[in-house]
């Protein structure tokens, strides 16, 4: 029954005759034909340690489309005489899983490993992942997923515990280039293209090996008189969507690097991580919400005028909508790259709340709280308080902590900015303090 899923080995091998994908053509025949991963596939990588010392265990391969985890995962079981199954989870059910592990435990019965090659297994739910555990620890198969997403967030633990993850990287432009040139001689000839346009397709195919092999196809179907220039082929082809999750790693990733961009106090950076997010399809008041966390989080007291202006184009975008709108957030995130930084309030106010939850429930001095009944005086109750207001310099110096709690220093200004100035003020009341506590003073 499991022949339903198996896919054996390369389609050359099972005398395939039909037309068949130049992506199809191109596919490697053996691991040293594999374009890019050598970060894997290298004689240090994993992989090739793994194979050197002919030990391969459970993996999964955690990367984006076209970078080469199917192909991997065939060849692997090839070089390890293991029997290639390969199933998706999009398309895949409780019971034909059942078929898959019944027929790997006849194959290991009679002395044949199997590789199971999971596509897309963050899409299994935890009861289906937890299916494949009995099956990798009694060795009747050896797992290989593949993900585009963070495997720390979508897979169980006890399945990654029993895997080792490996991360497939984007195919960078000579990465590219070479597979170009593979297809050029696979097909006979040359791409119609000048150097421009030939680098245009490249950038084209956003690191996708898949996607550029069917650009080429496309391309090569072309007649033509003479070379085409970037511009004719933009006309001809329609560049790649970029790469972009609202709700995965692409998410986080790109925000990451725009916040760390504008905490860098890089204008040019964040402003193309912000055009990446937009153009991925990110909900603008996503951003408007996010540069305003950034102003109280990365900025804070530094420039005390941050807030407003992403407050202000916020308000902007709600007004004009998109695309004008975006402008006004784009200014945003230039004003905060290039404002002044500092995270002393936001340090202050994590200390603050640490030192509160180990205060507990002690109350205020008596000398600060109001004492609106004849037994709240009695019992102390804003007696000898000392009214800052008739102080000559309008310091009193007083203590406001809980009695008997050591006095914290919470808030540390930096010497940028606006804090510049405000550091002056708390380090002349902190003097005042001393002087009062040594006058005897409270």
């Amino acid at each position: 029954m499991a022949d339903l899923f198996d896919t054996g080995q390369n389609k050359e091998e099972q005398g395939s005759k039909g037309p068949r994908p130049l992506a199809d053509r191109l596919r490697p025949r053996s691991l040293s034909e594999v374009i890019g991963q050598d970060q894997v596939l290298g004689v240090d990588g994993p992989l090739g340690v793994m194979l050197a010392s002919g030990a391969l265990s459970s993996l999964v391969f955690w990367g984006p489309p076209g970078v080469g985890k199917t192909t991997i995962a065939r060849l692997l079981a090839k070089e390890t005489d293991l029997h290639f199954v390969q199933v998706s989870a999009i398309f895949t059910g409780v019971a034909d899983l059942k078929k898959v592990f019944d027929a790997a435990k006849h194959r290991h019965a009679n002395g044949q490993g199997t590789l199971l090659f999971v596509d897309e297994i963050h899409r299994f739910n935890k009861a289906q992942q937890d299916g494949f555990l009995p099956h990798m620890e009694d060795g009747t198969i050896l797992l290989v997923g593949a993900t585009t997403e963070n495997p720390s967030f979508e897979l169980n633990a006890a399945l990654l515990s029993r895997a080792q993850v490996l991360v497939l990287e984007r195919l960078d432009l000579s990465d590219l280039e070479l597979l170009a040139q593979r297809a050029e001689k696979e097909l006979g000839r040359a791409l119609p293209l000048d150097g421009h346009a030939r680098e245009a397709l490249l950038e084209m195919a956003d690191g996708d090996g898949r996607a550029l092999l069917n650009l080429i196809e496309q391309v090569a179907t072309w007649q033509t008189e003479g070379k085409l220039n970037a511009e004719d082929l933009g006309k001809r082809l329609m560049r790649r969507a970029a790469k972009y999750d609202k709700s995965g790693d692409e998410h986080y990733n790109l925000i990451s690097a725009l916040q760390k961009s504008v905490r860098g106090s890089d204008p040019d950076a964040a402003l193309y991580w912000f055009a990446r997010m937009l153009d991925g399809g990110e909900d603008p008041r996503f951003l408007a919400r996010r540069l305003t966390r950034m102003a109280v989080e990365d900025i804070g007291l530094a420039d005390v005028q941050a807030q407003d202006v992403c407050l202000q184009s916020w308000q902007t975008y709600e007004r004009l909508g998109s695309p004008e709108g975006e402008l006004a957030l784009a200014q945003a995130v230039i004003y905060l790259a290039l404002a002044p930084k500092s995270n002393a309030a936001y340090v202050a106010y994590k200390g603050a709340r640490k030192a509160a939850k180990a205060s507990g429930s002690e109350p205020p001095p008596k000398h600060i709280l109001n004492a609106p009944t004849g037994l709240m005086k009695e019992q102390g109750y804003g007696a000898d308080y000392a009214y800052d207001h008739d102080a000559e310099d309008g310091f009193s110096g007083q203590n406001y902590f809980p009695d008997g709690m050591r006095r914290p220093v919470l808030y540390h200004p930096v010497e940028r900015g606006f804090e510049r100035e405000l550091k002056k003020r708390v380090d002349w009341f902190a003097k005042l303090r001393l002087q009062r506590e040594k006058g005897g003073k409270t």
